[in-house]
């Protein structure tokens, strides 16, 4: 789907499969939430990102479901209780959208070629590294080669500038992650979320990911980004879910 207030994924995933990013204008916020906030705990006015999230809603005909995001690995399955502490979830279930907020860490939207389910996984490099992909993909409970992955906006690798703490993190668990690193300032690396996203996704049997190629650092005109605004900024949305059977 395409909306003023965002973009669909590009992939091609099965007919049913609806998608949304929201941007950041089409909505009531002001100041560093202008406009179309969707996060409720970075400061803004509760009412205006109440709003916001009613057009979203309204513009999807579906109702997402809400997660306490924690830079971990827990996934939530579509029985779980609202605002459960989680920072992926899934779901079987038609007019059920799975969603994540996100300001630079990256989005992840899962779909399958031949299964009813969707996904949705906020990854910063703490819960990437942690394994939140692979307990998505595990999650699912479905044959990873027929999993399709999109990856949304987030920051790009000649933006995102990481110490030493981070590569380490990546290359305890696979020395292939050096690959995804370049050297940066002194004790400092270029870090690609997206390489590392892919890496661990092959890893898991899953080799079919488009996306990867918006940088919301430097797009500050659709995009809101952490890092760029000092950590004063709003949310945007990313949302999967399925359409009843045809």
């Amino acid at each position: 789907m395409s909306d003023v207030l965002g973009f669909a994924a590009e992939w091609p995933a099965p007919p049913r499969v609806r998608t949304l990013c929201t941007v950041r204008a089409g909505g009531v916020s002001t100041g560093e939430w202008a406009s179309l906030n969707l996060g409720d705990h970075c400061g803004d006015d509760p009412a205006h990102v109440a709003e916001n999230r009613r057009r979203v809603v309204a513009t999807m005909g579906v109702a997402p479901r809400w997660l306490r995001q924690v830079h971990g690995t827990a996934v939530a399955s579509d029985t779980a209780p609202a605002l459960i502490e989680a920072d992926a979830c899934w779901t079987r279930r038609v007019g059920v959208a799975c969603a994540v907020l996100t300001a630079d860490c990256l989005p992840l939207l899962f779909c399958h070629r031949t299964e009813p389910v969707v996904a949705a996984a906020h990854a910063g490099w703490r819960g990437l590294a942690a394994g939140v992909v692979e307990a998505t993909v595990r999650d699912m409970a479905v044959d990873p080669s027929g999993l399709l992955v999109w990856l949304g906006p987030a920051i790009g690798p000649d933006a995102f500038e990481v110490g030493e703490e981070v590569r380490a993190a990546f290359l305890a668990a696979d020395p292939a992650a050096g690959l995804a690193f370049r050297p940066g300032s002194p004790g400092k690396w270029w870090a690609d979320l997206y390489r590392l996203a892919r890496q661990r996704l092959a890893r898991m049997g899953v080799h079919t990911v488009f996306g990867g190629g918006l940088c919301t650092v430097e797009d500050p005109v659709r995009f809101f980004s952490h890092r760029r605004d000092h950590g004063r900024t709003g949310r945007m949305g990313n949302f999967i879910w399925m359409d009843p059977e045809p």
